[in-house]
This record gives structure tokens, sequence and C-alpha cells, in this order.
């Protein structure tokens, strides 16, 4: 049986999961100890992230707007994500992790330059 971390709640919004084969529709729940995502298939398959566990959390951001794709790197791995608030679950993370460990990741376009000029 699925059981929250979070005591409390501060967003919830539906987004998608990229891991394993394809992506899986579910729900976001932002609180006080943890971000989560619950599939919509199987709650069964849910996703527990600490606060205390991310090293950085990363969004595209291009002509001030934010990426609906975002990763969120922790001491296990890297946990890809894509949601229609992005920008409202990156304002809350920073309440509960430093604003250093929210970070702009590089555009497509700047990912191909940066392989072709040598430069990181």
């Amino acid at each position: 049986m699925a059981q929250s971390l979070n005591k409390s709640v501060d967003f919830q919004t539906t987004g998608v999961s990229y891991i394993g084969i394809g992506g899986k529709v579910g729900k976001f729940l932002v609180g006080d100890v943890a971000i989560e995502f619950y599939p919509d298939t199987n709650i069964e398959q849910f996703i527990q992230i600490p606060w205390t566990s991310i090293q950085h959390i990363g969004a595209n951001v291009s002509q001030n707007k934010v990426s609906r794709h975002f990763e969120i790197n922790t001491d296990q791995g890297k946990f890809l994500f894509a949601s229609k608030d992005t920008g409202k679950i990156l304002k809350i993370a920073r309440n509960y992790i430093s604003n250093e460990k929210i970070i702009k990741l590089p555009t497509l376009v700047q990912t191909i330059v940066s392989k072709f000029t040598g430069k990181k």
C-alpha cells in the first residue's frame, strides 16, 4: 500500500514520469518532506524523492519560459519528469532545498553547439 512521506502537501498536479520504457501519466505531490509521483495505472509503482537526497533539480529556460520537462538528480540517479506546472514545482522546491540546487539546463541547441566547439 502506497504511503506518502509528506505530512502536508503544498502542491498537487498531473504530469509524466519517464522512468523505464515509455512515459507514465500520474500525479505529483510536492510536500514538506519529499516530491512524490503516483502513476494513474498502478499507484504501487510510486516514486518518492526526499528533499535531503536531491543534489539538484534542473529545467530548460528559454525566453523566460520554463520547459515542461525537468530532471531531478539524486544520490541514487537521475529522474526525468514533465508537467505543465514545472515552474510552480521548482518555486516550491526552492523553499525546501537551497536556491543553488535549482539549475538551468542547456537547451538542445546549446548542447549541440557545445559538442562542436568543445566547450562545456
